[in-house]
């Protein structure tokens, strides 16, 4: 049998991060989850286990740390390119750099005291490689969002199998992910991404939904028009299923009322909106 060495990569997966700037009375928090994965000549360690060419793990968890210190940490995206572009540039044997980057919110309770925000997650993915070419995907997980009326299914396909009934007026919920490919042009990506959200929550908000399909386009379409820096949007989005409680037995009516909130099995709905112009993804997805 004759076998080879196929795409591989390795690297330091959730170093937990809580960059403080201690500048003056009043500070400030990163909160961040850095997960770096390096791929490049590898063969020979995993073909004989020669480690000539790796760059440890743990080295790449402390390339984090001292970059925080020596650069601070401002918005996720910066600080991933910088430590992507690091590790390629400064190890002939690394030709593409892959880092992606978690961001937890804080709300500020007083000068140096914070409580942690329950909402979304931000994040990214950064790819660098020895070509200098780059990709920049920006996003979130987590915003759950819900829609008490202005939702209806019906008009599905039915077969031997389907007990579902239709309806005119149904609970939306959600917890959407969404995760956006940057043109080069962005100016700021704190900028954008709340320029994006805002998209994505007035679209939810605004959009009579016929299917959670109908509405994943319709946030798309709208963060692609509000954001002209941004070529292709991917979401998903569970569909958090509540159903009206029986009360009949109890004789009381229930008109939507009264509501269980199932958390398994749910629908998943996927998808991509993009440009008609937009360029070749390359890496940018992977």
């Amino acid at each position: 049998m004759s076998v080879k060495l196929g795409p591989n990569r390795y690297g330091k997966a959730e170093t937990r991060l809580v960059h403080v700037v201690r500048e003056g009375p009043v500070h400030r928090i990163k909160d961040v989850t850095v997960s770096t994965s390096l791929s490049g000549d590898m063969e020979a360690v995993h073909l004989t286990g020669d480690n000539a060419c790796v760059l440890p793990t743990d080295t790449q968890k402390n390339t984090a740390y001292a970059f925080a210190r020596k650069h601070g940490v401002g918005q996720i995206e910066e600080f991933a390119q910088l430590l992507a572009r690091h590790f390629v540039s400064s190890q002939p044997s690394i030709h593409h750099a892959r880092v992606q980057i978690e961001e937890y919110a804080w709300d500020r309770a007083g000068p140096h005291s914070f409580v942690r925000d329950g909402g979304e997650v931000r994040t990214c993915v950064v790819h660098h490689d020895r070509d200098g070419r780059g990709t920049v995907v920006s996003g979130l997980t987590d915003l759950v969002v819900l829609n008490t009326a202005g939702s209806e299914f019906h008009g599905y396909l039915v077969d031997e199998y389907t007990t579902l009934p239709p309806t005119r007026d149904r609970i939306l919920a959600t917890a959407v992910t969404a995760r956006w490919r940057h043109t080069g042009g962005t100016r700021s990506y704190a900028e954008s991404y709340e320029k994006l959200r805002a998209a994505l929550l007035d679209a939810f908000a605004g959009t009579h939904s016929l299917s959670l399909q109908q509405t994943l386009y319709a946030m798309g379409e709208r963060a692609l028009s509000v954001c002209p820096e941004i070529c292709e949007v991917r979401l998903v989005m569970p569909n958090k299923h509540h159903v009206a409680v029986d009360l009949s037995p109890f004789g009381l009516d229930n008109d939507n009322v009264v509501l269980q909130a199932l958390d398994r099995p749910y629908g998943l709905i996927e998808g991509s909106v993009l440009r008609d112009d937009a360029p070749d993804a390359g890496f940018a997805w992977e």
